[in-house]
């Protein structure tokens, strides 16, 4: 692989992926505490700043064979934003952004999903104070594990972007040198470990 390849070797940050299953198919629960909802945002059009959600729950039907036949499942407590200042993340939880107190839980209940090898795209309702529009995230299936308390996990790392205002998250303020303080565009980001159901 030449220096200048665009394809990202992840052999050279983590240890290698494992593999004990030599088919993923089954239900599974998200593990929240070893899993990351992440989001990101350019903030005054000059950095990016990156948030998370703390509480979530969420659970998984892998069909390897049949990949329509799969579904996840998501619950995301709206007041769980975090994104290391407790002023911004008050501002978003109040009604200028989320809401949080009206609108306690965000969703996604997934509609279709396709597989091409380790590449899942999911495609689901996602919810936000009370608007349903559809997102497709590009998933990689990253391994599968024994982990040393029994448990059999599966991981995989997605991403995609959306536009706020299809939700009416529309808050912002304009800059004096053009341009809005926070953007429209919100790029997603996961990181999910899933521990199969026995």
């Amino acid at each position: 692989m030449g220096i200048f390849s665009s394809k990202k070797n992840t052999d050279d940050t983590f240890d290698a992926a494992t593999s004990v299953l030599d088919d993923i198919s089954g239900d599974y629960t998200l593990d929240a505490s070893h899993s990351r909802l992440g989001f990101s945002a350019r903030h005054a059009m000059v950095t990016t700043v990156r948030g998370q959600f703390g509480e979530w729950s969420g659970t998984a039907h892998i069909d390897t064979a049949n990949p329509a036949a799969s579904s996840v499942n998501l619950t995301i407590k709206t007041a769980s934003i975090e994104t290391g200042s407790a002023d911004r993340d008050g501002h978003l939880a109040s009604p200028d952004f989320f809401d949080a107190e009206a609108n306690p839980e965000i969703t996604f209940v997934s509609t279709d999903v396709s597989r091409d090898g380790d590449e899942w795209t999911i495609t689901g309702d996602l919810t936000i104070k009370g608007v349903a529009k559809p997102v497709t995230i590009e998933f990689e299936f990253t391994g599968s594990a024994q982990d040393p308390f029994g448990n059999t996990r599966v991981g995989f790392e997605g991403a995609s972007s959306l536009n706020r205002k299809d939700w009416g998250l529309t808050w912002n303020a304009a800059l004096e040198t053009g341009g809005v303080l926070v953007s429209e565009k919100i790029k997603l980001e996961f990181d999910i470990s899933a521990i199969k159901s026995a």
